[in-house]
C-alpha cells in the first residue's frame, strides 16, 4: 500500500499534524483556500484524503471529478459538500460530533442572557466613559427566570439548551420537524425538552426561540418574514445552528421595527458578511460564530476530524462517517 498523503486546507490545533504525519504525509495549505485551487486539489489524484473546513465548498462541481478516499470535515455540519455527489463518486465523507455539545449549548445559553439583560449595550456605555451611575430606568431589559424558551429542535445541543435553561428557571418547550421526541441524551443525562408544542404554536408562545437545526433545504429560510410576525412583540430569538435558516433581511425589517424585542446571534447567513442593518440595531448581540470556540474543544475536534481521515486513507470506515454506504456505490 503507497504511503497516504493528506491535504489539510487550514492549519488544524494539536494534535492532528502529529496523528497524520504518523500515517502518511501531510501537506497544510497557511492561505486562504481559493476555490479553483480546491477544485483542482481534489481532482489531482495526488491525496487520499482532504481535512476540510466549513468554509470550504465542495459541491457537485467540485465533486464532478474528485479522485479521492475521503473528506474529513473539521465540523460536524457537513452542508459544504454535497453528499450525495460525495458518495456517487465513491468519496467517505466524515465529521466531528458530539464534542461541540456542551460549549454550542453555552453560547446560546450566553445569548440568551446577554441580549435579555442587553450586556453589549451595558459595556459599551461603561467603557466610552458615558455611565453616570445607577438609575431606575438604566438599560432595563427581560426576566429570563420564569420566561418560556421554545427549542426548535430535539438534538443534542437543544437537550444540553433546555438543561441549562431549566437551572434558569425558563419553562422549557421544543418542536420538531423529525417528529416527536420528548427526552434525548446529553451527555450522561437524559434531559426532558419539556412540553411538545407545534412550531406555530411555539413561536407565538414563546418569550425566547432558540433554533438548533441543520441547514437542509427544508430548513431554508424556516424563520422568515411569516414565522417572525408570529412571534411575540418581546421575543428574542437566538441562533447558533446554521446562519440559512433565519431569512436575515426579513429579521433586520423584525427588529427595526419592533416586531420581535431582540436577536442573539452565532451564524450568519453569507457569513461572514453580514445583512446590512443588522450591526447597527441595539437589539442584537453578535458574536463571530463561537460555537466550539474552547481550546479544548477544538484540540478535540482536530484529533477526531484526524482520526477520521487516517482511518479513510487506510480504507477503513471512519469512527463518524456521514455516509458509510459510499464504498459499496
Amino acid at each position: 500500500m503507497s504511503t497516504p498523503r493528506f491535504l489539510v486546507t487550514m492549519p488544524l490545533p494539536d494534535p492532528a499534524h502529529s496523528i497524520l504525519s504518523r500515517a502518511g504525509s501531510v501537506e497544510v495549505w497557511r492561505d486562504d483556500v481559493h476555490p479553483q485551487n480546491l477544485s483542482h486539489a481534489v481532482a489531482s489524484g495526488d491525496y487520499s484524503v482532504v481535512l476540510t473546513q466549513l468554509t470550504d465548498l465542495l459541491d457537485v462541481e467540485v465533486l464532478a471529478s474528485a479522485r479521492l478516499d475521503g473528506i474529513s470535515n473539521y465540523a460536524v455540519g457537513f452542508d459544504n459538500i454535497d453528499i450525495a455527489a460525495a458518495t456517487a463518486r465513491g468519496i467517505m465523507v466524515a465529521n466531528t460530533p458530539g464534542v461541540l455539545t456542551a460549549p454550542t449549548a453555552d453560547i446560546a445559553m450566553l445569548l440568551i442572557l446577554a441580549t435579555a439583560r442587553r450586556c453589549v449595550e451595558g459595556d459599551s456605555l461603561v467603557r466610552s466613559g458615558s455611565f453616570a451611575g445607577w438609575r431606575p430606568d438604566l438599560l432595563l431589559g427581560h426576566d429570563v427566570a420564569g420566561a418560556s424558551l421554545g427549542l426548535i429542535g430535539t438534538g443534542r445541543i437543544a437537550a444540553a439548551t433546555g438543561r441549562r435553561a431549566a437551572g434558569f428557571d425558563m419553562e422549557v418547550r421544543h418542536c420538531s420537524a423529525r417528529g416527536p421526541r420528548d427526552t434525548v441524551r446529553a451527555g450522561d443525562h437524559a434531559v426532558s425538552l419539556g412540553t411538545r408544542l407545534s412550531f406555530d404554536e411555539l413561536i407565538e408562545t414563546s418569550d425566547f426561540i432558540s433554533v438548533h437545526v441543520p441547514a437542509t433545504p427544508s430548513t431554508h429560510h424556516l424563520i422568515d418574514s411569516a414565522a417572525l410576525s408570529r412571534m411575540r412583540r418581546n421575543a428574542i430569538l437566538v441562533n447558533t445552528a446554521r446562519g440559512p435558516v433565519v431569512d436575515e433581511e426579513a429579521l433586520v425589517h423584525a427588529l427595526r421595527n419592533g416586531q420581535i424585542g431582540g436577536a442573539g446571534l452565532d451564524v450568519y447567513e453569507n457569513e461572514p458578511h453580514i445583512t446590512p442593518g443588522l450591526a447597527q440595531l441595539r437589539n442584537t448581540v453578535l458574536l463571530p460564530h463561537l460555537g466550539s470556540a474552547t481550546i479544548a474543544v477544538r484540540a478535540r475536534m482536530a484529533e477526531l476530524c484526524a482520526v477520521n481521515a487516517v482511518a479513510m486513507a487506510r480504507r477503513e470506515v471512519p469512527p463518524h462517517p456521514v455516509n458509510p454506504e459510499a464504498w459499496h456505490v
